[in-house]
This record gives C-alpha cells, structure tokens and sequence, in this order.
C-alpha cells in the first residue's frame, strides 16, 4: 500500500482525500479528509520521527543509530518543526545562569522578591 499522496503530481497544489474505503467491510465513505498533522511530512522527515520515537526523543542515541553529527541532527528536527507548522525554539524559556538564578532564590527567602517577581525573573521576562 503506498502512503497518501499530499501534492498533485501535475500543479503541485495540495490534494484533498475525498473517499475512503474499508477493504474488510467493503464500506465507502465519501466527503472531504484531512490527511492529518503528519501527511505533508516527506518520507526523510517520517523517518527521522520514527527513529527519534524509538530512540525515546534522546537526540545523542539518534546520533549513533542514524550516524550523523549533533548539529545535522538538531537541523532536522527543526526542519520537522518548521514542517508542522511550529518555530523551532519559540516557546524555549531563556537561560538564566546558575549564579542568577541562586540570587533570585536567595532573594525570594529573604522577602526581597515576591513569588510572582521571582517567576517573571526565572522565566527571562525581567532582567
């Protein structure tokens, strides 16, 4: 059985999945499907995925099975990112260092800093 088709092969515009068919029952469905989140993934991209499923999302363990370096590694996934519609990195929280950190804790125990303050702090909203 070959995958669904997502792009015409003559203009290249999307294709929309118009009729279903159980091969058990013999039922039809007609209408229009999407074929999904995944379906305009191309076949390197749905590799990957599977690998990175099966490595448990531990990007060093995709490296050694698929032989490649860290950074390509981070390349692709960010190209599958990007494929599914999301900017890589976008809701990542900022770094705030280990010494910063520490301090705004040790402000929150002291009263310094209120709870709320010492989030928005953590969170990179205030410097």
């Amino acid at each position: 059985m070959n995958n669904v088709l997502t792009r015409c092969p003559v203009c290249q515009n999307e294709l929309t999945i118009t009729r279903l068919h159980c091969e058990s029952c013999d039922t039809s469905l007609e209408g229009r499907f999407s074929g999904g989140l995944f379906a305009h993934l191309t076949r390197e991209q749905m590799d990957f995925i599977m690998t990175f499923i099966r490595c448990e999302g531990k990007l060093n363990r995709v490296e050694v099975e698929l032989g490649l370096s860290y950074p390509t590694l981070r390349n692709r996934l960010h190209d599958v990112i990007r494929a599914l519609g999301y900017e890589p990195g976008k809701e990542e929280a900022p770094e705030v260092s280990e010494d910063r950190r520490r301090q705004v804790l040790e402000d929150l125990d002291k009263g310094r800093l209120n709870a709320d303050a010492a989030m928005r702090i953590l969170r990179g909203e205030e410097a």
